[in-house]
């Protein structure tokens, strides 16, 4: 699932908490969205599912996109 283009997120970016979580979220609110990966045109190190980036909501990049998903029933 890593390499296409990086996967912009719905979490907003920010510090996570120092107490140890299983799957935590970013911050409640804020400017930044987190971004995770690497897409076909990063660095071979940057390619990678721990990778955790942040762009503007408005940023717009050849580099960048997102998962569709959905709950099932």
């Amino acid at each position: 699932m890593l390499g296409n283009v990086c996967v912009w997120c719905y979490d907003w970016y920010g510090d996570y908490s120092a107490q140890a979580a299983t799957d935590p979220v970013g911050a409640a609110t804020g400017t930044n969205r987190v971004e995770r990966g690497g897409g076909w045109f990063s660095s071979a190190h940057v390619v990678r599912a721990a990778r955790r980036g942040n762009f503007t909501p408005t940023n717009r990049n050849y580099n960048i996109g997102f998962r569709v998903v959905r709950s099932g029933p």
